[in-house]
């Protein structure tokens, strides 16, 4: 397959430029500079491959505790930052100006002092010397600078706010009014403790982060993203709008592996863009769906730009959580971008590139897809299960054991690839004339899902850490980026070894500098982002903040859930994603958490840390400073203000996603069965699709203005039917306070009761808020009271706290001494919420019969006119 790229003669936009200067650093210096900046680099993956390995514990040395790693990994970014962004557009591109080297020395002097200077600073905690806070003052200047350099002047100018903020603290007006701030303690918090600058940010960055970006760029370098783009064109480019679906579907797999959505859109749109509009779509519509699949690679586990591994440490649930929690929005958005592109060629009557594959019947395609799924689920129990019945009969042997069998399956894998025509890159210049048969397509590079089939067996089965799960996946990745040519060589019949070898490691020194380039923004952004994180704990900012949203929102949910929205898209354009997903979260997620109990809508912190993360990737997107837009109009020589445009009007799907699992939970399959998982995602799927229909004007055919709006009601009632079914019947009943024990006798053991309760916060402020009571185990409510952990004082109909159990399950819940029990709601029985479902379905049945009807005689009238 090759394609051509139709740039304007009046673009002079080097797109590796546009992706160096937001992700890699604009500067490639020469010569002896040039060496040193890449030694370093590599350097840098390196250090971070030996702490993620268990080698310093096996050798004895080499042990770094987190303050000590996270400081190295803080030096690196910053001496890497200044030598490879320069500092104005007029600075040189070439070589590095000697201001830069006392800079990028100071810098790393600054933020290696944590690492020279731990066991002095341990012993005087909280009280700062004078040497301490002038490296400190420097260390932040020299930050913020770092960060201007390589992200811009937004995440500077929002950082330094919340600096000035906690040292002007009396000088606030009104609400904003705090005690302040000293120097000595601003520093002491903000660079020498690990509330602020070294903080969990900066610390998710150095044990996971890194890791699993290195691995993207090694698999990158491999070879595996020319494979998936490849395959995606193989299997749908034949396809009505084939391009588009194909971009579709090799961007989702390119945002497996790449945490940056400008690179993803270069890499992948210099090959899907021309050919989308070879099949007649503009030149902004080809860069808008580029775009839109681009930036929702962000969103897609296991790496979601970074954040998943955030909220980790942020909502204090393990990573395999955070990945089945935003698994099923990643993919029902990823499905209804490739319906919106099916009806974009439907709406013009597109087709597809002329296929290579032979002609095989219908039923002869189900059959051979179904007998690939069934041989991989065979496949997999067979793993499983033979490991389970291995591990105890070999013990500690049993990783040896599986690495000769993985081993044994990448050579058969690459002796069945050898079979196949190799994959030769595309040249963008040439015309397209075939596109690449399916099966050779797949089977040539095989090999490159072990890598991936290691990480998430590791990750999901083994259940090690994100950090050692990457280790051990990059690992294998580095084996099969030095074995691959001279094994392929060999069975091929051309075998050299000694340049083969040389190639893979050729290879593999692009991949650790390429990744550790990569990380570089990332590290910048995480270390900065910790100043607004540490500002807001040493302020209390957070509440104020709160009672500021309250008021503007006047208590009302759907306003702060909107307020919320738009901050994380404002300070999204300017800021990157995982930048922007700190700060935002550090402000709003426990303020959306708050209010949304005392307005009796208890949400989960997960599904808040998502909400916050989706807006921020929309940013991304959004004019008038969409980056992915401007890069894909560079490629497209569409306009990039109407690519970005386009391209918010595609991603409405993923602005309504976080609204509808705030809503309703089970999008995120939280509290659901694997059968109830399954049923909620084909519903939410059909929904998704007939939403997007609605908003693209046309299914079958185009729609009138009420099927738009009954289209909406609908794909709103599949979405969330309980909304509907609470109008019917109140799921709950009000219980007397008095009667808090019988009401826990009263219903199932895993059920929940709504209490209401009313108290003092931890200012001594009145307050009133909602509490979610799981109701525990026990044959009576008394049992049930005492396995709570709570004692009342019952007086006449009001019932007070009198007593919580220390560690107890109403300590963890929020239950304290002297607070009044207002309201108790017990759930009641009623029809499953389920049931509206069948409306729904009937209603859209109706308006698919009146399209097809419609269509059916527009059909009949076209024939007529052509006859």
């Amino acid at each position: 397959m090759t394609t051509e790229t139709q740039k304007p003669a009046s673009s002079n936009v080097d797109l590796d430029e546009m992706v160096a200067a937001a992700d890699t650093g604009a500067r490639s210096p020469f010569g002896f500079q040039g060496k040193l900046l890449v030694s370093i680099a590599a350097a840098w993956s390196l250090f971070q491959l030996w702490i993620a390995s268990p080698l310093p514990f096996v050798f004895g040395f080499g042990v770094f505790n987190a303050a000590e790693a996270r400081s190295i990994h803080l030096t690196f970014a910053l001496v890497l930052a200044f030598m490879a962004y320069p500092a104005f557009k007029s600075s040189p591109r070439t070589r590095i100006p000697i201001p830069d080297w006392i800079i990028g020395l100071g810098a790393a002097i600054c933020a290696s002092y944590l690492y020279f200077f731990y066991a002095q600073l341990a012993q005087r905690p909280g009280a700062p010397i004078t040497q301490d806070v002038v490296i400190g003052v420097l260390g932040l200047i020299l930050l913020l600078e770092a960060a201007r350099r390589a992200l811009g002047p937004p995440l500077v100018i929002i950082a330094s706010i919340f600096i000035a903020y906690s040292l002007l603290g009396p000088h606030m007006p009104g609400l904003l009014a705090h005690r302040g701030v000293s120097v000595n303690g601003l520093i002491n918090h903000q660079w020498l403790t690990s509330q602020g600058v070294f903080g969990i940010a900066l610390g998710v960055s150095t044990s996971f982060v890194f890791l699993f970006v290195l691995f993207g760029a090694l698999l990158d370098k491999a070879g595996a993203g020319n494979y998936f783009i490849k395959v995606a064109f193989s299997m749908l480019g034949h396809m009505r709008g084939g391009p588009a679906k194909a971009a579709v579907v090799a961007s989702g797999m390119t945002g497996l592996i790449s945490g940056s959505s400008i690179a993803n859109t270069v890499t992948t749109g210099t090959f899907t863009i021309p050919m989308m509009k070879r099949v007649g779509f503009s030149a902004e519509k080809a860069g808008a769906v580029e775009v839109s699949s681009s930036v929702n690679g962000q969103i897609m586990p296991p790496v979601m730009g970074a954040a998943a591994f955030l909220m980790v440490e942020y909502v204090g649930i393990s990573y395999v959580e955070v990945i089945k929690h935003a698994f099923l929005p990643a993919v029902i958005s990823y499905i209804a971008l490739i319906y919106i592109v099916h009806l974009e060629a439907l709406k013009a009557n597109m087709k597809g590139l002329p296929s290579n594959n032979p002609v095989r019947p219908l039923l002869n395609k189900v059959i051979g897809f179904m007998t690939g799924i069934i041989l991989l689920m065979v496949l997999s129990f067979a793993v499983y299960y033979g490991l389970g019945w291995i591990k105890p009969i070999l013990g500690d042997a049993t990783p040896w054991f599986v690495a000769v069998v993985l081993a044994v399956v990448y050579v058969a894998l690459l002796k069945i690839g050898s079979n196949y025509p190799e994959l030769e890159l595309d040249d963008p210049n040439s015309d397209v004339i075939t596109l690449p048969q399916t099966r050779p397509t797949v089977m040539v590079g095989l090999h490159y899902i072990l890598p991936v089939v290691v990480l998430v067996w590791c990750l999901m089965v083994e259940r090690l850490s994100p950090g050692l799960s990457a280790f051990w996946a990059t690992v294998f990745m580095i084996f099969t980026m030095l074995t691959q040519r001279p094994i392929i060589a060999y069975f091929r019949g051309r075998s050299k070894p000694a340049d083969d070898l040389k190639e893979g490691v050729y290879d593999l020194w692009n991949g650790l500098v390429a990744g550790a380039r990569n990380m570089i923004g990332i590290g910048i952004a995480t270390a900065t982002a910790g100043i607004v994180v540490g500002a807001v704990s040493q302020t209390g900012v957070g509440l104020v903040l709160a009672d500021v949203v309250e008021v503007l929102a006047m208590g009302n949910l759907m306003l702060i859930l909107l307020l919320t929205a738009l901050l994380s898209l404002v300070l999204g354009m300017g800021l990157p994603t995982t930048a922007n997903y700190i700060v935002v979260s550090a402000l709003m997620a426990p303020v959306v958490v708050m209010l949304g109990q005392q307005n009796g809508l208890l949400v989960p912190l997960i599904a808040v840390h998502l909400f916050v993360f989706y807006f921020g990737i929309m940013a991304d997107v959004t004019p008038p400073v969409g980056l992915a837009s401007f890069a894909a109009a560079a490629v497209s020589g569409g306009d990039p203000l109407r690519t970005g445009f386009q391209a918010f009007y595609y991603s409405l799907r993923t602005a309504a996603l976080p609204f509808l699992f705030i809503f309703n939970t089970d999008l995120l399959l939280i509290d659901v069965t694997f059968g109830q998982g399954i049923v909620i995602f084909i519903v939410a799927t059909i929904a998704m699709l007939i939403f997007a229909a609605a908003t693209q004007g046309y299914m079958l055919t185009r729609n009138r203005w009420y099927e738009t709006i009954l289209l909406l009601l609908i794909a709103f009632t599949l979405f969330r039917p309980g909304y509907w079914m609470d109008k019917i019947h109140d799921p709950y009943q009000s219980v007397p306070p008095s009667q808090f024990s019988e009401a826990l006798g009263k219903v199932d053991p895993g059920s929940y009761l709504r209490v209401q309760i009313a108290g003092e916060d931890d200012f001594g402020d009145p307050m009133t808020t909602f509490r979610l009571i799981p109701v525990p185990g026990g044959d009576t409510g008394e049992e049930r009271m005492e396995n709570l952990g709570l004692e009342l004082f019952v007086d006449g109909d009001r019932a007070f706290v009198d007593m919580v159990t220390f560690g107890s399950l109403a300590a963890d819940i929020g239950f304290d001494f002297d607070q009044e029990i207002i309201e108790i709601s017990a759930p009641v029985d009623r029809w499953a919420k389920e049931w509206m479902w069948i409306p729904g379905f009937l209603l859209f049945g109706l308006i698919y019969m009146m399209q097809k009807r419609r269509r059916e005689k527009q059909e009949q009238s076209l024939q007529s006119a052509t006859a």
